[in-house]
């Protein structure tokens, strides 16, 4: 070790000095290590509270992996038909250069900001059903949902008639996309959303759970349970947690537990709620 000294000072001076700056660097290690100590009691606490009976917390005893399709908004309709929605320009770009193939049906609200919408056919004809539930949802994830429209007209046309061909001396941004050609329209297309929560079962019955999004009747259709998500005052993390609590409550009863009494266990990853909603305000409304 080396010691650096003033050739000014006497030996006194020196071992005084040292002295003084030795307190000074223990007096640092000292609260460094009272910190550590105190943030370790914190994460302690809370890690103890979180594995006892508060409501916001719910068990995934297997977590499921995530499918290609959950990168976008997506839902299966009530007939079992696949819809995916971008998120923004980037993954808009995606779903209609990457994942619309030529049997599949396209979907647009009339409204300044929307995502592009595909219906996955697989070759088989769709109903009535998957049709509208698809213009509902091109609907919410839509400009329409922030601008708190009750109704909005969605159109629909064959992948062909969707191009990056921009009008001559136009240009098309990423995300963006021209139709051209006679469409099908779903007027006053109401702006109806819920998110629901189905049990996964598994070798020893109860496995987890699998939470989506939708168009109501399209939910109903798979979900044991579901939230309705209305115009509000909430921002979508809010919303989150309230969808969070209540499904926390219902959940726990599926664990054979009393309301809130959940065992050890995974918190719900409220980025994975937040994933599911549209943009802008909202609340979250518990159907009886």
């Amino acid at each position: 070790m080396r010691v650096m000294i003033s050739l000014r000072d006497d030996a006194n001076a020196n071992a005084a000095r040292y002295y003084s700056e030795a307190k000074k660097w223990r007096s640092k290690i000292n609260g460094v290590s009272k910190g550590i100590a105190a943030l370790e009691k914190k994460l302690a606490e809370k890690e103890k509270a979180g594995h006892g009976s508060g409501p916001g917390r719910l068990v995934l005893k297997e977590k499921r992996g995530r499918q290609w399709f959950e990168k976008f908004h997506w839902f299966f309709t009530s007939e079992g038909f696949l819809v995916i929605s971008g998120r923004d320009a980037k993954s808009n770009e995606l779903v209609v250069n990457r994942y619309m193939d030529p049997k599949d049906v396209y979907f647009h609200a009339d409204i300044h900001g929307a995502g592009h919408t595909i219906l996955k056919t697989d070759g088989k004809k769709p109903g009535e059903v998957s049709l509208m539930e698809a213009a509902q949802f091109a609907a919410v994830f839509s400009s329409a949902w922030r601008d708190s429209l009750p109704v909005i007209d969605v159109y629909s046309a064959k992948p062909e008639q969707v191009t990056k061909q921009a009008p001559t001396g136009e240009s098309i941004g990423t995300g963006a996309f021209m139709v051209y050609g006679s469409r099908a329209w779903y007027k006053k297309t109401p702006l109806e959303f819920e998110i629901g929560c189905r049990k996964l079962a598994g070798d020893n019955g109860l496995a987890g759970f699998e939470f989506f999004s939708g168009p109501p009747s399209a939910v109903k259709s798979r979900a044991d349970f579901s939230v309705r998500v209305e115009f509000g005052q909430d921002s979508k993390g809010d919303c989150a947690k309230k969808v969070a609590k209540i499904f926390s409550s219902r959940l726990a009863k599926g664990f054979g537990a009393g309301p809130g009494a959940v065992p050890k266990g995974h918190e719900i990853n409220l980025d994975d709620i937040v994933s599911l909603l549209p943009s802008g305000s909202m609340k979250a409304v518990l159907l009886k």
